[in-house]
């Protein structure tokens, strides 16, 4: 079975995608931790940001795997490299480029056939796997995913006030929804899940009923 978690920024999607896999006892795909694993070979290589044929090939020959509850690109564990704000500021135009996208996509599905998976992302349902059993858009309103990340800058000693923080929120939300390839937007059968007021625990409850209601037969 396959769940798809979509949904902007800071609506808890990765934290809630990867309790419930957790909970579970299935794989849980990272999928931006992976346009990340590419972006890091890319510097490394010396591979231009810029050429996306190029980052596409690099893309085709990496062996990216979950394992452990980490990120390997081979046998290297990079969980910790690819959190890095060096990183962070490289992997858009990396995430950006079709083909490496594409490549991304199919690396996604191989990943994911014949397991169990909770994948997330922004646009996992709608693109990649359509088919999935339950597709899920998680969302919480401006304010509330500003508050979050606030409280997550203030937790690692940036200084940034929420007001900043708010107004870079609603940029990125633009840019994403404006993205040429992998825009994010919930699948046309996707089930709205909004989180504001409600914690992790809360969230993963209701991710839980939503796929005993998938489970459930139906009567004739």
């Amino acid at each position: 079975m396959i769940i798809t978690l979509d949904g902007p920024a800071g609506a808890g999607k990765s934290s809630a995608a990867r309790a419930l896999a957790r909970r579970l006892g299935w794989c849980y795909m990272d999928t931006g931790a992976m346009y990340r694993a590419v972006t890091l070979m890319a510097l490394e290589r010396g591979v231009s940001l810029d050429d996306a044929l190029a980052l596409a090939v690099l893309a085709e020959s990496l062996a990216i795997a979950f394992r452990d509850g980490g990120v390997f690109v081979g046998d290297r564990d990079v969980s910790i490299e690819i959190r890095t704000e060096r990183i962070t500021a490289a992997t858009r135009p990396v995430a950006d480029a079709p083909p490496v996208r594409e490549v991304m996509k199919r690396m996604q599905q191989r990943i994911a056939k014949g397991l169990d998976v909770v994948t997330e992302g922004r646009d996992q349902g709608s693109v990649v796997f359509p088919h999935a059993e339950l597709k899920v858009f998680l969302t919480a309103s401006p304010e509330e995913r500003a508050l979050r990340r606030h409280r997550e800058e203030r937790a690692r000693g940036a200084a940034s006030s929420l007001d900043a923080v708010l107004s870079a929120q609603n940029r990125r939300d633009e840019g994403d929804r404006v993205r040429a390839v992998g825009a994010m937007k919930p699948a046309d059968d996707a089930v709205l899940v909004e989180t504001d007021g409600l914690t992790q625990d809360d969230v993963v409850e209701r991710l839980v009923q939503l796929i005993e209601e998938r489970r459930r037969p139906r009567s004739s």
